[in-house]
C-alpha cells in the first residue's frame, strides 16, 4: 500500500439509498455560455445539459430571491421520492416549490451548506 493511502480514511455514507445523486449547483458571477434564465428566480443556470457529472453554473441577477447562502455556496442536490419526509425536521432553507413543471424542489441547511432536493412528478 502506498505511504499517502494511509492517510485516507473511508467513511461509510450516510446517504439514504432513496436519494440519488442530481447535481452540483455552483454559484458564479460570470455569464457561460448556454445559460438559460429561470425568471421568477432571477437566475441564469447553464452546464446541466451538457455535463457528465450534473455540474450546473449559477448566476444570479442583484433582485434574485435568493438566499445568501445559495449564492455563496455551492449546493449537492439529491433526486428523492419523498421530499417531505427528506425535509422534516431540517432547517428549511428554501421552502417547497415548483421552479418548472413537473418537479418540486426544496433547500435545507446540513452543517453550513445549503442542500437541494428535487421530487419529479410521477407520471
Amino acid at each position: 500500500m502506498p505511504s499517502w493511502a494511509k492517510l485516507i480514511h473511508v467513511k461509510k455514507s450516510p446517504v439514504a439509498s432513496t436519494r440519488r445523486y442530481h447535481h452540483i449547483g455552483i454559484p458564479t458571477t460570470e455569464r457561460r455560455e448556454g445559460e438559460r434564465l429561470i425568471e421568477h428566480y432571477a437566475t441564469f443556470v447553464s452546464g446541466y445539459e451538457t455535463s457528465a457529472y450534473g455540474i450546473e453554473w449559477m448566476r444570479f441577477e442583484p433582485e434574485a430571491p435568493v438566499p445568501e447562502l445559495v449564492r455563496t455556496v455551492p449546493h449537492v442536490a439529491f433526486e428523492v421520492d419523498d421530499l417531505s419526509a427528506e425535509i422534516a425536521g431540517k432547517e428549511i432553507l428554501i421552502a417547497p416549490n415548483s421552479p418548472s413543471p413537473g418537479v418540486t424542489v426544496a433547500f435545507i441547511v446540513e452543517n453550513g451548506a445549503p442542500v437541494e432536493f428535487l421530487q419529479f412528478d410521477k407520471k
